[in-house]
């Protein structure tokens, strides 16, 4: 009833007071210029296809126990709802298919973005022993669209098992893309790229960089946990070095002022990102096009249930349809 309504609202006014500190002030809001958004179309055209939602669901697990499970809800539902899908390392299929099933959905994901994923050491070994057609059958037997080559010197250095790099992730790229045909999507795994490293890949004819970015899950960190006994204390500080998304899209904008017409052209804005806001936020003040990734976030949900990870993503595209609806950028604000 109006009435029940009215005092609810009574007794929530207090609570419901706001602090100009509190104000987002990434955002101008206008309420005048929309009707409320029914079916928006949240569409992108993205890696040569058409994403409904523009959300990539970060790469994560593989050759785990729940990994079939993860892995196959997320692929589910990036094809419910239009998005994009980067696995997690397949390094564990390149001469074994033990744990295929675990990466194995493209039928699950139907046309949607489905991407393979090997670290740089993997490439850089394979590369060494002339061994790169195993890279070629591994991207063709799992008919992913192309390959992700995940960038992650730290993390290496860091972990108790970790290769050691023989030369510059750059050379090995390069060294790739001259080998094969692959298309190649090259990411960081939770510390981002500084702006030389950005102008460099943005110079390559690869489709696309995935930040990685300082402020999500920092895999650097989670080596220096694993090993913490073998670790001195004194490397713990390197897990507090990188970039944001936030300062990551202000350094290609930048090189993009001095570069307009880079060899790649298209951004997924990982690290940090964890809610739709945040990514239309991103996603909005980039000149390059891009769509936004997620990944802890995802993870927390699709490991209770399909259900909780469905109502999750409900709710982000409910958000990004508010936000396009009733906000534009502030070009004045510069957090």
């Amino acid at each position: 009833m109006a009435s029940d309504r009215k005092l609810e609202h009574i007794q929530l006014a207090l609570e419901s007071q706001t602090k100009l500190s509190d104000q987002d002030r990434r955002f101008i809001y206008e309420p005048m210029l929309s009707a409320h958004p029914e079916n928006p179309d949240l569409s992108i055209h993205f890696l040569g296809k058409t994403m409904q939602t523009p959300i990539w669901v970060s790469s994560m697990t593989g050759g785990t126990g729940v990994a079939r499970t993860i892995n196959g809800n997320i692929a589910r539902a990036c094809r419910e709802f239009g998005m994009g899908m980067g696995l997690g390392s397949c390094r564990r299929l390149l001469f074994d298919k033990t744990h295929w099933d675990d990466f194995n959905f493209r039928d699950e994901i139907g046309n949607q973005p489905f991407w393979a994923n090997l670290g740089i050491a993997q490439i850089e070994e394979l590369l060494a022993s002339k061994s790169t057609q195993a890279i070629v059958d591994l991207v063709g037997e799992l008919r992913a669209d192309g390959l992700i080559v995940h960038v992650n010197p730290l993390q290496e250095w860091f972990q108790p098992e970790g290769n050691r790099l023989k030369q510059s992730p750059l050379q090995t790229i390069q060294q790739l893309l001259d080998l094969v045909s692959l298309k190649v999507i090259v990411k960081e795994v939770g510390q981002g790229f500084g702006p030389e490293s950005l102008r460099q890949l943005l110079a390559l004819p690869i489709e696309a960089i995935e930040f990685g970015a300082y402020g999500g899950t920092n895999f650097s960190k989670l080596e220096m946990l694993r090993g913490n006994q073998q670790k001195p204390e004194s490397n713990l500080p390197f897990a507090f070095v990188g970039q944001s998304a936030n300062q990551m899209v202000d350094s290609v904008n930048q090189i993009l002022k001095e570069n307009p017409n880079p060899a790649c052209r298209q951004l997924i804005i990982s690290g940090g990102v964890q809610n739709a806001l945040n990514g239309y936020y991103l996603t909005s003040k980039s000149e390059l096009p891009a769509v936004f990734g997620m990944a802890s976030a995802v993870l927390k949900h699709t490991s209770e249930s399909y259900e909780s990870l469905e109502n999750f993503l409900q709710n982000q595209v409910q958000a990004l349809s508010l936000a396009k609806a009733y906000l534009k950028i502030n070009p004045d604000y510069h957090g």
